[in-house]
């Protein structure tokens, strides 16, 4: 799962898990990647925010249920991340698969919503996406918002352009402007130009909540995704 950035500066990773065995688990995974470290572990608010402090973590790994007698208290915690931390990037780890919450990380500035039982190589990929200031979703959440989208808006926003929808499809898979650039043959200045007129139309503040917009205006109704 070597990356071809490797030779850049590792990916400073921040683990935010109430469970020991989990956290050391999810280190023993992530530092076999050559660009990826494990900078910090945090098992609780107080930990994570001291952590982050000190460790200036650019992705935190944060899991929605911090202790047994809350489901979300992660939610609060993403809040205060990025507010205090504008540049570092959280991915929130669930074992809930609810519109509700995955709605609540977005509008919260989460970059991505993944299921605990997501695949290692696709975990890494999303790590990867997230600290390159994408966006992503593991197969299941992404069906999720594809799911509550169907039967809404059934035809695609006639504002939408054929190369917005195919830009707005590319954003909710997570690519970079540059990965977009080359997908659609334009240069990385132009393609993000569309994603600016993307996410203007969208109404949305960052590519997390592209998909989720998207999918409720049908925009992501391809096949291929």
């Amino acid at each position: 799962m070597a990356s071809p950035e490797a030779t850049e500066s590792p990916t400073r990773v921040l683990l935010v898990d109430d469970h020991v065995i989990v956290r050391r688990g999810l280190a023993s995974i992530l530092e076999l990647e050559p660009d990826i470290t494990v900078a910090a572990e945090a098992g609780n608010r107080s930990e994570a925010l001291a952590a982050l402090e000190h460790a200036e973590p650019d992705v935190v790994l944060l899991d929605l249920k911090l202790s047994a007698d809350h489901d979300a208290e992660g939610l609060e915690l993403c809040s205060e991340i990025v507010e205090q931390r504008p540049g570092t990037h959280v991915v929130i780890l669930s074992t809930f698969l609810d519109q509700g919450l995955l709605n609540q990380s977005l509008r919260r500035g989460a970059r991505a919503y993944v299921l605990k039982e997501v695949d290692v190589i696709e975990l890494v990929r999303i790590i990867r996406a997230v600290s390159r200031g994408g966006s992503g979703f593991d197969r299941r959440s992404a069906e999720m918002v594809r799911a509550l989208a169907a039967g809404e808006h059934p035809d695609a926003d006639p504002a939408f352009t054929d190369r917005e929808r195919e830009v707005t499809r590319l954003v909710a898979r997570g690519l970079t402007n540059r990965e977009i650039g080359r997908q659609i043959f334009v240069s990385e200045s132009t393609a993000k130009f569309h994603v600016r007129n993307v996410m203007r139309k969208l109404q949305v503040h960052s590519r997390a909540e592209v998909a989720y917009a998207a999918g409720r205006r049908g925009l992501l109704d391809r096949p291929e995704l």
